[in-house]
């Protein structure tokens, strides 16, 4: 993991930006060095605010990513933009013999989660998803969590984990759908605009971070253009399953 903060930013800094739905996404070009600035300010908070985002529901989704992937014993698993960690150490410890290593493009995110399970070792590395520094045909899968929403060109982001997989290895992505238009919408609009940035600027100081979050799901393509992407990106068989009402998907594809 290389020692220094990425693109030179100071990780403490704040943004005087309100948090309300009105909220502007950063443009296409500023998008990579904003996403970074702000994952650095929020790394230590960010593990609490995940449980209470999800209502406490991701430690299932992890597990469901990891039986998605199908690993061999002793196998070899990436996931990347990993963060703390939190879907490499759970196959850490669910999946003994198995080799996980993870890559993120912020680098306070993986010092933060250096350690934080006693007895099980995460390797992090520091890497853009657009240019991983593995070998081609290296991991039996490759997974991420909440990834991919912070990327414009989905489909290359899918290419390059594709390409680190083996062939017949699983590609598999678990992320947020846009809003829904079902009954529950307008409650899940209202928890995830409203309640989500309040609960993000008490807990990290950062109101900004948790309007960024929501607002970075309203123009994500819907699970069937996601599972398109994957395909464009040469992932073969590639299904979804949706999970609590609608609001969260989880694709896998084979290459």
């Amino acid at each position: 993991m290389n020692g220094s903060n990425l693109n030179g930013m100071e990780p403490n800094s704040k943004n005087e930006k309100s948090n309300n739905a009105d909220y502007v996404l950063p443009s296409a070009d500023e998008r990579p060095a904003f996403v970074n600035k702000m994952f650095a300010e929020i790394a230590q908070t960010y593990d609490l605010m995940n449980r209470i985002m999800a209502l406490g529901m991701d430690g299932s989704w992890r597990r469901e990513m990891l039986a998605l992937c199908d690993l061999p014993p002793n196998g070899m698993l990436l996931d990347v933009g990993t963060g703390t960690g939190d879907i490499g150490y759970e196959a850490l410890q669910r999946y003994p013999g198995l080799k996980v290593y993870g890559a993120d493009f912020t680098y306070e995110m993986m010092a933060a989660g250096i350690g934080k399970v006693p007895g099980h070792n995460l390797p992090f590395t520091q890497a853009d998803t657009f240019d991983l520094p593995y070998a081609d045909n290296t991991f039996d899968a490759v997974v991420c969590g909440f990834l991919v929403r912070n990327v414009l060109d989905r489909v290359g982001a899918f290419a390059e984990h594709a390409r680190v997989a083996k062939p017949g290895g699983k590609v598999v992505c678990l992320e947020i759908t846009p809003p829904s238009n079902t009954v529950l919408g307008p409650l899940f609009q209202f928890y995830f605009f409203k309640v989500v940035p309040f609960v993000g600027s008490l807990i990290s100081d950062n109101g900004e971070a948790y309007s960024y979050l929501p607002q970075s799901t309203v123009d994500f393509p819907s699970p069937d253009v996601l599972q398109r992407a994957m395909e464009e990106a040469g992932l073969h068989h590639v299904s979804y399953r949706e999970k609590m009402m609608g609001t969260v998907a989880i694709h896998v594809g084979t290459k």
